[in-house]
């Protein structure tokens, strides 16, 4: 038995990194998935087809999670697309624009707080309406172990993650009544492509400072978020997940 068969899930941001880990693992466990993604066009079809691979449905939609008006489009356009439902939303679109406070543009500090956190707001918006009628849905928002404890030079950054923590616990007291429940994610050093490209002194540097002694890997955030879809965690809401090797302990 998988644990998402016939789910409809819908994944912002998943055309690379942690939602296309997501998008995948989604999939071989039975979920039908909508994805997102904001300009490479053909990542997100190559995935489209390899997620369809699994016997599911699967589509890519370009949208721009920070603007209201999209994101009701595109949960529109995903109700038509896949039956009518939407039983999981993760809000896994960012960007960082890092820099110190005294150097930061205003534009830098509010690109980073509509893309990150705006875009939580638009799409939870969005999909409330039919998650409310079928009184149950999962919502799970990607914030951060910087919107825990805060970084130096990322002010924007860790505004935006600690946002959506707060949101994600607003939104589980309001919505727990109708069986919806929302959760969030806060990620510690995950190695993805990005981190390829840094000195591997720094990242060794990184990792000797956890306690696992290793960075995380995209699967072990997208093992978190089948937890928290799955009814695996039917009784947990209002949460914050740090998957972090130990790095906040």
């Amino acid at each position: 038995m998988k644990l998402l068969d016939g789910k409809v899930v819908v994944i912002t941001g998943a055309s690379r990194g942690i939602g296309m880990g997501i998008a995948k693992t989604f999939a071989g466990n039975g979920a039908n998935v909508a994805f997102t993604y904001s300009s490479s066009e053909a990542p997100a079809l190559a995935l489209e087809k390899e997620l369809m691979a699994h016997g599911v449905q699967a589509k890519a939609y370009k949208s721009n999670a920070a603007s209201f008006a999209e994101a009701e489009q595109l949960v529109t356009q995903v109700l038509e697309d896949f039956g009518g439902r939407i039983d999981v939303l993760i809000n896994n679109a960012g960007i960082t624009k890092d820099n110190l406070l005294m150097r930061m543009s205003e534009e830098d500090f509010d690109t980073v707080i509509d893309i990150n956190l705006k875009s939580v707001f638009n799409m939870t918006k969005a999909v409330q309406r039919t998650m409310l009628k079928q009184r149950q849905g999962s919502i799970i928002n990607m914030s951060s172990v910087v919107g825990v404890k805060g970084n130096a030079g990322q002010t924007n950054y860790a505004a935006s993650k600690a946002g959506m923590i707060g949101f994600t616990k607003s939104v589980a007291l309001e919505l727990g009544s109708r069986s919806i429940r929302c959760n969030a994610i806060a990620p510690g050093f995950i190695e993805t492509e990005m981190t390829e490209k840094l000195d591997e002194k720094v990242v060794q540097g990184w990792r000797d400072g956890i306690p696992l002694k290793r960075g995380g890997t995209v699967q072990d955030i997208a093992n978190a978020c089948l937890f928290f879809a799955s009814d695996l965690s039917a009784y947990v809401t209002g949460q914050v997940l740090n998957v972090d090797g130990g790095m906040l302990t």
